[in-house]
C-alpha cells in the first residue's frame, strides 16, 4: 500500500457522489470483501450497489475521514458519516462515528473493507419506535 493509493481512497470517500459510485473499480479490487453492520459482501457489484443504494435513501451522505493509521498492507480510517434520512424527518442532520479497517491488494486497490460502528446507539436510538427500546435496553444492561 502505497501513501498515494490510501491518499487517493480518502479523497474518494470526502468527495462521494452517485456519479462517483460507477468509478469504485478504480479503488477495489473485483472480489473485494466488505462488511458493515448491515451488508457482507464479496464482489465489486455488490459493493457499488450498497454505494448507489446509499444515495437512494439518504440525503447529501458526505464522509469526514478524522485520522488514519496505517502500515505496508493495510489502514484503519476514523471518519464522521453525516446524512439525512430521506423517508424520516429529512431535514434532521445525523451522524454516524465510525472506522473502516482496510487491506489493500498487491495493485493499491482495497480487497477487504470492514466498517465498525454503533448502530443501536448511533442510528437505531433515533428512531421513534425502536429508539424507545432501544434506550429501554440501554438503561437496563447498566
Amino acid at each position: 500500500m502505497s501513501e498515494v493509493a490510501l491518499a487517493s481512497l480518502k479523497n474518494y470517500f470526502e468527495t462521494l457522489t452517485l456519479a462517483g459510485v460507477a468509478t469504485i473499480g478504480q479503488h477495489y479490487t473485483e472480489d473485494a470483501y466488505f462488511r458493515d453492520p448491515f451488508n457482507e459482501v464479496r464482489d465489486l457489484a455488490s459493493l457499488q450497489h450498497i454505494f448507489s443504494d446509499m444515495f437512494e435513501r439518504l440525503h447529501e451522505p458526505q464522509f469526514k475521514i478524522i485520522e488514519t493509521i496505517h502500515d505496508a498492507e493495510s489502514a484503519v480510517l476514523i471518519w464522521d458519516f453525516s446524512f439525512r434520512i430521506k423517508a424520516l424527518k429529512p431535514t434532521q442532520q445525523r451522524r454516524i462515528h465510525g472506522l473502516s479497517h482496510i487491506r489493500f491488494a498487491a495493485d493499491g486497490r482495497v480487497n477487504y473493507h470492514r466498517d465498525y460502528w454503533d448502530a443501536a446507539g448511533e442510528l437505531y436510538e433515533q428512531f421513534p419506535v425502536i429508539g424507545g427500546l432501544m434506550r429501554w435496553l440501554k438503561k437496563r444492561a447498566q
